[in-house]
């Protein structure tokens, strides 16, 4: 799709820093919001079922990325009028939908752990030369 400047983008290459699709694939490629819709397959789950579930995130982090996703209609928050007050959060429709290539890249990574890990391994200790150029279009 070929837009003139000051033209929204509406369809198009997520190459391109303007392009809508390339802001839905910063959301669903953060590695918080990744483990937030895994922790959310189940069921609902309030805050702090949420930080318990994911080890490692912090409560300004978690509380970001779910307004991200609130935001982008991937996640529901729902407000429970009770004494105290009981909140939760849910996957959308939308959000439901990420579970299958979300399933996809968890098994992809289990399934290649100890290839990577290996290719880790044997980059970390190979005599690595020093870099003279940091142009990579060579």
């Amino acid at each position: 799709m070929v837009t003139t400047q000051g033209e929204p983008v509406l369809h198009g290459s997520p190459y391109r820093a303007d392009c809508p699709t390339r802001h839905i694939l910063d959301r669903i490629g953060d590695r918080w919001t990744v483990l937030i819709v895994g922790a959310l397959w189940d069921g609902s789950a309030r805050f702090s079922e949420l930080r318990r579930r994911i080890e490692g995130i912090s409560q300004k982090m978690l509380t970001q990325t779910l307004r991200g996703l609130e935001r982008d209609g991937l996640v529901s928050r729902t407000v429970h009028p009770e004494v105290p007050v009981r909140v939760e959060y849910a996957l959308t429709e939308a959000g439901s939908s990420l579970r299958e290539p979300l399933s996809a890249l968890q098994e992809w990574a289990i399934a290649h752990l100890g290839q990577v890990s290996a290719s880790q391994e044997d980059y970390d200790h190979a005599d690595q030369p020093p870099a003279t150029s940091t142009n990579h279009d060579t």
